[in-house]
């Protein structure tokens, strides 16, 4: 008796603390409600002191392009931060990912790829999804059954992923990417106004958020995020569910990197060797916490928009990106802290 009880506490509590709370509740006791005001208040500032630049159609279509990458990447991460983990690599994953997308679709069109239809497309975007995938098992390896910590796992594979980009073409990109693809999904719209690019991340969004919020797969990792050797007791295969997590983070890192590519019309080696930690800071300031256990996509969707905000702010305001820096900085830390606090609170009862 002295442990089924507790066992069945455990196995509740991810759906009891966080699936079961009215909406309202959930989002403030995940910081999401106070970040979203900031987030908010970034909006109206900048429309009023830019009314006939900043509030515009072309401004947040602009900005919707820019983070649809990046939240897909935050998507997956989010999932790995709640667990109580970290992945430094999605970024070198998402170029590799590209890298080999765009080698595939090469080597299909005779070594120049711009005139390729969409079964060749298709076959790029199935490699680039098996690139990253794989990516991910191997970190979940390494993490959930080798035992290594996270940190020390994801900033190997991080080194490993990029290197072998490197490779892959002589540390050269992929420039030849089919044209239907770059004007379909990189810059086509749908609706007249609405980008294909962001459409694909929206979808994923919500598949990221009912996974997490509403299925078993979401409570195992509330689970082991709050208390991993809980979870273990309860029944729930901790080692298993890592290995799963991990794997859907390189998932969608490779999903990630074939929109890249799309958007680009080129793999872009440069512009995405800082997304692992944009995509970490974002998840952080939406109100997921660095010990694990508390989070949320939605929290994680409005993490992403705070720093492209500010940069759209800042230049239509012609004021220097450096300030973006430090706006985005002194957020991360009141994230931070504001977590910590709640931390404090709950542990004192």
């Amino acid at each position: 008796m002295s442990v089924s009880t507790p066992s069945k506490e455990i196995q509740e509590s991810p759906e009891a603390g966080f699936g079961k709370r009215p909406l309202g509740k959930r989002l403030v006791g995940a910081n999401t409600f106070w970040i979203a005001l900031v987030l908010v208040a970034l909006i109206v500032v900048f429309s009023a002191i830019a009314p006939g630049e900043f509030p515009t159609l072309f401004t947040f279509q602009t900005l919707l392009i820019e983070t649809a990458v990046l939240l897909v990447l935050s998507v997956g991460m989010t999932f790995v931060i709640i667990t109580s983990g970290i992945d430094l690599s999605v970024g070198s994953v998402l170029i590799f990912a590209g890298m080999v997308a765009g080698k595939v679709m090469e080597a299909m069109s005779g070594g120049n790829a711009s005139g390729a239809g969409w079964g060749v497309i298709t076959v790029g975007l199935l490699a680039a999804v098996v690139a990253g995938t794989a990516w991910g098992l191997v970190n979940g390896f390494l993490i959930a059954v080798a035992g290594i910590p996270p940190l020390i796992v994801t900033l190997g594979t991080m080194g490993a992923a990029l290197g072998a980009a490197y490779l892959l073409n002589n540390g050269s990109d992929v420039r030849s990417v089919p044209v239907v693809l770059n004007q379909t999904l990189g810059y086509g719209t749908s609706f007249g106004v609405v980008p294909n690019l962001v459409i694909v991340a929206v979808v994923i969004t919500v598949i990221g958020a009912w996974l997490l919020h509403t299925t078993k797969f979401g409570r195992y990792t509330f689970a082991v995020g709050s208390n991993a050797e809980g979870a273990r007791r309860a029944g729930i295969g901790v080692t298993r569910h890592l290995l799963k997590v991990y794997t859907l983070t390189g998932f969608l890192a490779g999903i990630a990197g074939f929109l890249s590519l799309a958007y680009y019309a080129s793999t872009t080696i440069s512009a995405h060797t800082t997304d692992n930690l944009n995509a970490i800071a974002a998840v952080v300031m939406g109100g997921t916490s660095l010990f694990g256990g508390v989070g949320s996509v939605l929290g994680t969707v409005i993490g992403v928009f705070i720093p492209a905000v500010l940069k759209k702010g800042f230049n239509i305001t012609h004021v220097q990106d450096f300030w973006q820096m430090i706006a985005v900085g002194a957020v991360l830390i009141a994230a931070v802290w504001f977590d910590q606090r709640r931390r404090r609170r709950r542990n004192s009862r």
